[in-house]
């Protein structure tokens, strides 16, 4: 690809053809299977006010720092052995992150600082230097990224030294700063903002990177269904338990898979600004479906554990919770690219509300089962409504 004129480093982008993902990006990733699990465990262990918050921003930063590393995978071509090497010096840092999630708001928060800002800054210097000069607008857009990353790295270093409700602080500036610049696409003094015309992006290789991300989700929802039932007592209750949350996985799969994905993908692969499409669709609106899936996973076990009796608060919030983040995310980003809000996953959120009402008078296993009802409702709902060929007609 020496005659890539994006550069040596960069991805050759054809039109009308889509980019696989990479056997590195897919090696990669398994470092964030073991964070999402770190995330769903911390959340589990912390179920309170300020431990759901505190989950709450590590997720933010885990998500954060696997999109951007998506993107920068996007531009550039991991086939190419220092881009490789970059992706493996990255899963150094993302264990170090993953293994800090724990205890990062304790003993080990310095260690969870310093790994994220070098991935953050390190890839985005890396594609920096990888951007040839005769690129100077992709240049400068690398540049503006580097600009900020390094602005919110410094919120984050201080974060990791200072300790309490101050580091809370501190690191939910950093990722304030980190999430508002695309949408200001990294306007900086003197030199301005990025096009999104510069936000060259292979959009059928985003679109499938991020389904990855749910599958990684979804099965760390699997290995938790399968751990915590392999412990317990085959009773008819435990089984009723573990086939109702299991069915809860596969209807998650079903809507976001069975028609969604695909139709993402086509979607920006056919737009004429697919980087604006991925800042909304798979950047943003990704998050609460797998916030959802995670919410759901800490739910999964604890009506494995508890079948009877009456639902807790801790069991209601991740039970209902866990389905509304992924419709409310689902719903969003389905119509970021159809134009329309999908009336079945609507009607979801509502029953899901509805059931909010009733929850802490059943037992955790009834209102597993009514929850994965909803949602397998929902699937075959969208299924019978969207194998129309008219637009119109669809989801009414």
């Amino acid at each position: 690809m020496t005659d890539n004129p994006h550069g040596a480093m960069f991805r050759a982008i054809v039109p009308h053809q889509h980019s696989r993902v990479t056997y590195a990006e897919l090696f990669f990733d398994l470092v964030f299977v073991f964070a999402v699990t770190q995330i769903s465990h911390t959340l589990l262990a912390h179920f309170t006010p300020l431990g759901v918050l505190q989950v709450t921003l590590l997720f933010l930063a885990v998500w954060w720092v696997w999109v951007f590393t998506s993107w920068i995978t996007n531009w550039l071509n991991p086939e190419k052995t220092p881009v490789r090497l970059l992706l493996f010096a990255m899963m150094l840092g993302g264990l170090v992150l993953s293994t800090s999630i724990p205890a990062a708001f304790d003993g080990r928060g310095l260690w969870f600082a310093i790994a994220y800002a070098a991935m953050q800054v390190g890839k985005t210097v890396f594609l920096w230097i990888s951007t040839p000069r005769s690129r100077p607008l992709a240049r400068m857009n690398a540049i503006r990224i580097t600009a900020w990353l390094s602005m919110s790295a410094i919120f984050w270093i201080a974060g990791g030294l200072a300790q309490g409700e101050l580091r809370l602080v501190l690191w939910a500036i950093a990722l304030a700063i980190e999430y508002v610049s695309p949408a200001v696409r990294f306007w900086i003094p003197r030199f301005g903002a990025s096009s999104v015309a510069d936000w060259v992006i292979e959009g059928g290789h985003m679109a499938e990177r991020c389904a990855l991300f749910v599958i990684i989700a979804l099965g760390e929802s699997v290995v938790v269904t399968g751990a915590t039932f392999a412990e317990l007592a085959w009773s008819a209750e435990n089984l009723i338990a573990f086939v109702t949350v299991l069915a809860g996985s596969i209807a998650m799969w079903w809507i976001y898979f069975h028609i969604g994905a695909e139709a993402g993908s086509e979607q920006i692969s056919r737009s004429s600004e697919p980087g604006r499409l991925a800042r909304l669709a798979y950047t943003y609106l990704h998050m609460p479906i797998i916030a959802g899936i995670i919410v759901s996973a800490v739910a999964d076990e604890l009506v494995l554990k508890h079948p009877g009796g009456h639902s807790d608060l801790k069991t209601v919030i991740s039970a209902i919770g866990g389905p509304l983040l992924f419709l409310f995310g689902t719903i969003l980003f389905k119509h970021s690219f159809r134009g329309f809000l999908q009336l079945s996953h609507g009607a979801g959120i509502i029953a899901l509300g509805v059931l909010a009402w009733f929850a802490s008078g059943l037992s955790p296993l009834v209102l597993s089962v009514l929850t994965t009802a909803i949602m397998i409702v929902v699937a075959v709902w969208e299924s019978i409504s969207l194998q129309s060929d008219d637009p119109a007609e669809q989801d009414q």
